[in-house]
């Protein structure tokens, strides 16, 4: 099991040196940061600077989308992180939420996510590629060969089919087991029946941890179940509740679902977090004592998660890397 970090764009410059060292000192493998450039700074300066800080440390948007760049900028731009890392960048890749709803734009189709990430992938390995409307093929004469990791953020079938089929690995906003394995044999199954070899395929489980009494984790991460309910939501508008392609269990959490302010995405001031119930929230995220921690975080393991990703935005944050590292990622090791 991998440990990761993960960012919103107002951490300021200086605490995020500073927390990047520590979670690399505790075992963390991975930092990634939310790519959405309008509600915060655009993340890869941040990832830049981050990298200088760090050794061993990989790093990544959680997640960006085909519609922020152009694919030759977008390539560019992941090659040139490779070269000046040592190779120690990713992409996490969504069709688009938050980065382009807050515009009032549609997210991408999955076959524009689909041509983004076999074309992107090309360009930084150094292979000519031809895109869009432009005239000319790219062909970057610096490029050094670099396999650029590629995680698929989805939830819905014919997203998790993607993930499988063009994916590295897939990302799934939830720490809920059974769903992370209901997700995840779906991105599996797809990539074999494409004929990819998919024994070295990831699944991340991307949720907040806190620890203390219950009652305390769940006010402090309340806000994260109404994000993915913004994400369900999409889901079951376009599959229906009785379709048998969304589990029961999370269609019904979202039934007294009113709303949802993207200019508050992934915030607990959200105003629309009524419809949450503690339950709900306990299910989601990871929560309660160090052992309460280690136990989700096997369970996940036993569904076939590979790395689990803290969301670090309920505050505490310096504490939770440090109770990771004496308490939970040791049980792992």
């Amino acid at each position: 099991m991998d440990f990761a970090i993960c960012f919103k764009g107002f951490v300021s410059p200086d605490r995020a040196r500073y927390l990047v060292k520590q979670a690399e000192v505790a075992g963390f493998t991975h930092c990634w940061f939310y790519d959405s450039h309008i509600l915060w700074r655009e993340c890869y300066p941040a990832i830049a600077m981050c990298m200088e800080h760090t050794t061993k440390m990989r790093f990544g948007p959680c997640v960006t989308n085909p519609l922020a760049r152009d694919m030759s900028l977008a390539a560019s731009l992941f090659g040139s992180l490779a070269l000046q890392s040592g190779g120690r960048i990713d992409m996490g890749l969504g069709r688009g939420d938050s980065s382009v709803r807050v515009m009032g734009k549609k997210p991408a189709t999955l076959a524009y996510l689909t041509e983004f990430t076999q074309k992107v992938k090309a360009m930084i390995r150094g292979e000519e590629v031809s895109y869009g409307d432009c005239p000319s093929p790219v062909k970057f004469p610096w490029a050094n060969g670099y396999e650029l990791p590629v995680w698929i953020g989805a939830y819905g079938p014919k997203a998790l089919k993607t993930a499988g089929e063009i994916g590295d690995g897939v990302i799934l906003q939830i720490a809920d087991p059974d769903l992370c394995k209901w997700f995840a044999d779906q991105a599996l199954s797809a990539g074999k029946t494409a004929g990819r070899d998919m024994s070295n395929y990831q699944v991340m489980a991307a949720a907040p941890a806190y620890f203390g009494d219950m009652e305390t984790c769940i006010e402090k991460t309340k806000w994260f179940p109404a994000m993915v309910g913004n994400h369900v939501a999409d889901i079951v508008e376009k599959y229906g509740t009785d379709s048998g392609l969304v589990p029961e269990s999370l269609t019904s959490y979202i039934e007294n679902r009113k709303g949802y302010d993207y200019s508050k995405h992934g915030q607990s001031s959200n105003p629309y977090l009524d419809f949450i119930t503690p339950d709900i929230v306990e299910s989601f995220c990871v929560l309660g004592q160090a052992e309460d921690h280690i136990a989700k975080i096997r369970k996940l393991e036993e569904c076939g998660v590979t790395q689990f990703n803290i969301y670090l935005d309920n505050g505490n944050e310096e504490q939770i890397i440090a109770e990771y590292a004496e308490n939970v990622i040791p049980a792992f090791s």
